[in-house]
């Protein structure tokens, strides 16, 4: 029996791979992503926080726990209450984080499951793993949705805490695989909405252009500022940001179409 960590289950979700689809938080994340919009998520154990609520006047402060564990077969039996849903509109499984790499077994026994049960499966994923890690999963899943953040290896580890080498060529190396691929590219104001990033990101993603021809791009809202101060968790980078402008989003959708890519904006 094949234990994991998860802090939450999203359902009937249309963002997250094709279809209606259940998206899985799995907990855990090598990466801190100034901009993370589940912090909550950051820990691989289960955390307690302080919560302050209002009622009437008075503050009262409760405690919450993120994250439990489940065995595969409790989450699975979980999973299967969507099935109407999703197989009505060709649907699935999103795992997510967290970095769902992080917890290996668990994430392959869960692909397996969905795999016997024709269940399409998706991994929304950094990449940031060693490649046998992602190999062993390839096989069971159908989408891989790759965050790319930075192209500079040194901005990527001042803004997420680590350098962007592993990711960059574990891109490369899927690039080669059957697997189906999707690149979702946060965009953060003043991070990676720079024209110099915009521009060598299309310059690499051209490079593996006849296998990747889909870009999501996923903009900053600073809504993730009222879960900051939710979980009283400090971020001041977060709560300076301001949400990007249509127009200036489309600006860098034209970028990407123009270089030959099929561009969806997720709201």
């Amino acid at each position: 029996m094949i234990n994991g960590i998860i802090f939450d289950i999203k359902r009937f979700a249309v963002n997250d791979g094709p279809g209606v689809r259940t998206v899985v938080f799995l907990k855990g994340c090598p990466l801190r992503c100034k901009w993370c919009h589940n912090p909550e998520g950051i820990e691989k154990n289960p955390n307690n926080v302080s919560k302050t609520l209002k009622l009437n006047g008075k503050s009262y402060i409760k405690e919450e726990t993120i994250g439990y564990d489940i065995t595969a077969e409790k989450l699975f039996a979980e999973l299967e209450k969507e099935w109407v849903f999703m197989e009505t509109s060709s649907g699935g499984v999103t795992f997510s984080g967290g970095e769902p790499l992080l917890q290996q077994d668990f994430l392959l026994e869960m692909l397996k499951m969905c795999k016997r049960n024709d269940i399409h499966t998706t991994v929304d994923t950094s990449l940031y793993a060693e490649w046998e890690t992602i190999k062993a999963i390839e096989e069971y899943t159908d989408l891989f949705l790759i965050d790319l953040k930075l192209m500079n290896s040194e901005a990527h580890k001042f803004h997420t805490g680590v350098s962007n080498e592993l990711i960059i060529e574990n891109i490369k190396k899927i690039s080669i695989t059957d697997s189906q691929i999707i690149i979702r590219i946060p965009v953060i104001p003043g991070v990676t909405t720079s024209d110099e990033n915009i521009q060598q990101t299309v310059s690499f993603l051209q490079t593996i252009n006849g296998k990747i021809r889909e870009i999501h791009l996923l903009p900053f809202h600073n809504t993730a500022n009222g879960k900051y101060k939710r979980l009283e968790l400090d971020n001041s980078f977060v709560e300076t940001l301001q949400s990007l402008k249509k127009e200036e989003i489309k600006v860098i959708e034209k970028q990407f179409i123009s270089a030959g890519f099929i561009v969806k904006t997720i709201k």
